[in-house]
């Protein structure tokens, strides 16, 4: 029996090694969302720009775009903006933000200096639309359809490579989607 109980620490060091072993060959970007192909969590908050202007789950119906969640104290935002920026000039689709758990002052003097990406933006102080989206951290994006369905989720800053190999082909199709059910 004591012969046995040595190799309790054996036994549990295999267990993690493989458990750790398994990580290695996950995708930290591709994140499973409970949200997938349910309806964007409903909501009430206020814009960035304009307190008294509310913005709800409701805006975010009628064409295919992207939901982006981003604050001014998250470094891989402020590498993912000006990639942003010029998706926005493109004006392929509504780009949406999500101030998450930030100061509006400082979101606000990042855009004087940087640009506004966002068709709107959507002040979360407090965090609850991006506990309600399951938000890791930021960035995280959404492709939410045109019945307001969140279709894909993305952690991680958008870049170049990221568009045009996951979002893209993803937005295209569901933009031709949309489009056959507006024209039916």
């Amino acid at each position: 029996m004591k012969k046995l109980v040595l190799f309790i620490p054996l036994a549990l060091f295999l267990v993690m090694g493989a458990f750790l072993y398994k990580g290695l060959y996950l995708n930290p970007q591709k994140l499973e969302s409970a949200l997938e192909g349910k309806p964007v969590p409903t909501f009430e908050l206020e814009t960035l720009e304009d307190p008294k202007k509310m913005i709800t789950n409701e805006d975010l119906k009628g064409e295919v775009s992207l939901l982006n969640v981003w604050a001014t104290w998250c470094p891989s935002c402020k590498y993912e903006h000006p990639f942003l920026m010029r998706l926005a000039r493109q004006k392929l689709l509504p780009i949406y933000g999500v101030n998450y758990r930030d100061e509006r002052a400082l979101a606000l003097r990042e855009f004087m200096r940087e640009g506004d990406p966002y068709t709107a933006n959507i002040y979360d102080k407090d965090g609850r639309l991006g506990l309600d989206l399951g938000v890791y951290g930021a960035p995280e994006s959404y492709i939410v359809d045109h019945n307001g369905v969140i279709r894909f989720r993305y952690a991680g800053p958008i870049d170049s490579k990221v568009w045009a190999e996951t979002l893209l082909p993803m937005i295209e199709e569901l933009q031709l989607e949309a489009s056959k059910d507006q024209s039916s």
